[in-house]
């Protein structure tokens, strides 16, 4: 729970107490510590439980609900106040803020309104380097060109990150005419990207999980549509509600792009925390790359939170040197994935992600590395694979041991 934010909840009204209670509980980024249906007994209940956001729904009566915000404020400070109200009276608004709410939001509740208004709190509340203040991670995994490696590398550091037991995953294939992500992971999904977006008015973050798929890494898909359409069937505001709904369920959101730079790739980078922009070291992708950050500079803080990500490298002898990739695209090279063709060949066509088949392997660790990376916990650049990868490994190492061992008793058995 030390990841979470704990929440604290008051209204008299019991509908409308249910309803925000079930909202809250299908949030990974809140923990409901308490709830309460009298104002009266609030400021003890807060102060009982210390939580960190305390949510008062103030319609029942607002003249006592406007004091007991004085007096959690007073009494418990460190204790946030969020008020929710189905008036827009702006006077109301002005006394709650006056009284010491840090947030006001209307009925009825929009989710995407609620998961900003913790986001906003939480980062006010505990700062960036704060565990407590977790959020999700959003990561995009674009290409500068076609055949890249761009999806292998999402499906496989989404499967290493769910293998977390402290992370919840989930991956959404952008690529709307030919993603195949599913196929990477060996799934026959249920649900698409489609049928959320069509449904994302009565979607909830229950009915949500529901719709994706889970691969046994712990990883949950959400893939592209089944069907080739003549115009984009899902809108940049459909995405955005969809996002916005698995940011507050899962830890990290990682979204594998097109190569088209559409619309929704782009709104899906701009959301993002940070974009891995994944490359080969020849010509026609350091051309791309710069092309691209040329774009990304036009756009408020694109460019900044784009990292260059050069796979297969080793790939031959005649490839570009990374110095000169560097000069030529006038950024560093964030990551650096080594090129073992017959190991990826092998995991694809078999559908089973590098940490279940090849967890030993060279491209696994330098992926691992990666994940840690990003995570926060380690490093920020690698310089050759091998740094902050120790508590990683060795959960793979032990995972890698357990099969051998398995391995070894099974031809005892046959023998």
């Amino acid at each position: 729970m030390s990841n979470v934010l704990r929440v604290a909840l008051v209204d008299p009204k019991d509908s409308s107490r249910e309803s925000l209670k079930s909202t809250l509980l299908g949030m990974d980024i809140v923990w409901l510590e308490a709830e309460c249906s009298r104002y009266e007994f609030f400021a003890d209940v807060v102060g009982q439980t210390n939580p960190d956001i305390g949510i008062v729904a103030i319609d029942s009566d607002p003249e006592k609900a406007i004091r007991l915000i004085r007096e959690v404020n007073e009494s418990t400070p460190e204790c946030s106040i969020l008020v929710i109200s189905g008036s827009t009276d702006g006077q109301l608004i002005l006394k709650a803020m006056r009284a010491g709410a840090k947030e006001f939001l209307t009925q009825p509740l929009v989710i995407e309104d609620l998961v900003s208004a913790l986001e906003r709190i939480g980062h006010h509340r505990f700062g960036k380097g704060d565990s407590k203040s977790r959020g999700c991670k959003v990561i995009t995994v674009c290409g500068a060109t076609g055949g890249v490696g761009s999806t292998s590398l999402a499906v496989n550091l989404g499967c290493i990150l769910a293998a977390q037991e402290q992370n919840n995953v989930a991956l959404i294939d952008l690529d709307l005419a030919l993603g195949d992500s599913d196929v990477f992971l060996d799934t026959i999904p249920d649900y698409t990207l489609l049928d959320v977006a069509q449904n994302i008015k009565r979607l909830d973050f229950n009915l949500l999980k529901r719709s994706l798929t889970r691969h046994s890494s712990g990883l949950y898909l959400l893939p592209r549509p089944v069907q080739l359409q003549e115009e984009a069937p899902i809108s940049p505001d459909d995405l955005s509600r969809v996002i916005g709904l698995m940011k507050a369920t899962f830890t990290h959101l990682i979204i594998d792009t097109s190569k088209a730079y559409s619309a929704l790739d782009m709104l899906a980078m701009k959301e993002a925390n940070v974009n891995l922009m994944t490359i080969q070291l020849d010509l026609p992708c350091l051309r791309n790359v710069v092309r691209l950050m040329m774009s990304f500079s036009e756009i408020d803080g694109l460019k900044e939170k784009t990292r260059v990500i050069v796979n297969r490298v080793g790939l031959d002898n005649g490839e570009i040197s990374l110095k000169k990739a560097q000069e030529t695209i006038g950024s560093e090279i964030y990551w650096q994935i080594p090129n073992e063709y017959r190991i990826m060949v092998e995991v694809r066509n078999n559908g089973v992600p590098l940490i279940e088949q090849a967890p030993r392997a060279g491209i696994t660790q330098a992926l691992v590395g990666l994940a840690e990376a990003l995570s926060g916990d380690g490093s920020k650049k690698n310089a050759g694979g091998k740094s902050g990868l120790g508590r990683w490994f060795g959960f793979l190492s032990s995972k890698a041991d357990k099969a051998g061992k398995a391995e070894e008793s099974e031809a005892s058995a046959d023998a």
